[in-house]
C-alpha cells in the first residue's frame, strides 16, 4: 500500500512541476513576445510627412455665390527660428478630395505685426464649405522669408487639422501637403 501511495504521490508530484512547467514556458513565452513587441514599436520610425513645393498645383477659381458659405479658423505658429518679422505677402490655399477649395489671397497685414517670431496669429476666414481638408499650400511673395511652425484649421463641419511645417517657405511657390491620397489609407493628420 505504501508504495502505491508513494506512486501516487510521485505522479502527482511530476503532474504538479510538469504543469508548472508549462506555465513557467507560457510565461516566459509572453514574456520574450512582449519583449519582441516592445523592441519593435520602440525601433519603428514616426513618418510625419514633409511640406513640398508644388508646380502642379493650381487655384480653382469658383462661383461662390451659389456655394453654401462656411467658417473656418485658421491659426499660424511661427517658428521662433524665423524672421523676426516679415512684410512678405502671405496666401493660402487649402481643400477637400473632391475638389472644394478655400483660397484666401492676402493673409498677412505687416502694419498689425502678423507673423512675427513666436507668435500665434488666428484668421477668422469664410469660404466654400469642404468635407474633411486634406491639402494646404501656402504662397510667400517677398524678400524677408517666413518659417511656420504649423497651421491649424478647424471649422464647423470639418475635423481640427494641423499641418507641421517647420521650414521656411520658398519664394514664388505653393508650398505645403498633400495628403489626399492618404487619407482613404489613415482615416486621420
Amino acid at each position: 500500500m505504501n508504495t502505491y501511495r508513494e506512486r501516487n504521490y510521485h505522479s502527482l508530484q511530476r503532474s504538479v512541476l510538469m504543469a508548472s512547467k508549462v506555465e513557467m514556458v507560457k510565461s516566459v513565452s509572453f514574456l520574450l513576445f512582449s519583449l519582441a513587441v516592445f523592441l519593435t514599436s520602440s525601433q519603428a520610425k514616426s513618418i510625419i510627412q514633409q511640406p513640398q513645393p508644388s508646380r502642379s498645383f493650381s487655384l480653382k477659381i469658383q462661383n461662390t455665390q451659389s456655394l453654401r458659405s462656411c467658417s473656418y479658423t485658421v491659426t499660424i505658429r511661427t517658428s521662433c527660428s524665423s524672421t523676426s518679422y516679415t512684410r512678405d505677402r502671405i496666401s493660402l490655399a487649402f481643400g477637400d478630395s473632391f475638389g472644394n477649395q478655400v483660397y484666401v489671397p492676402r493673409l498677412d497685414d505687416p502694419s498689425t505685426g502678423t507673423f512675427e517670431r513666436c507668435s500665434t496669429d488666428a484668421f477668422k476666414i469664410s469660404g466654400p464649405c469642404t468635407y474633411q481638408i486634406c491639402y494646404l499650400y501656402l504662397f510667400r511673395t517677398g524678400y524677408d522669408g517666413l518659417k511656420p511652425e504649423s497651421v491649424k484649421i478647424s471649422g464647423s463641419y470639418v475635423k481640427t487639422v494641423t499641418f507641421y511645417y517647420d521650414t521656411f517657405i520658398p519664394n514664388g511657390v505653393w508650398f505645403g501637403f498633400n495628403l489626399c491620397n492618404d487619407i482613404s489609407t489613415s482615416a486621420a493628420m
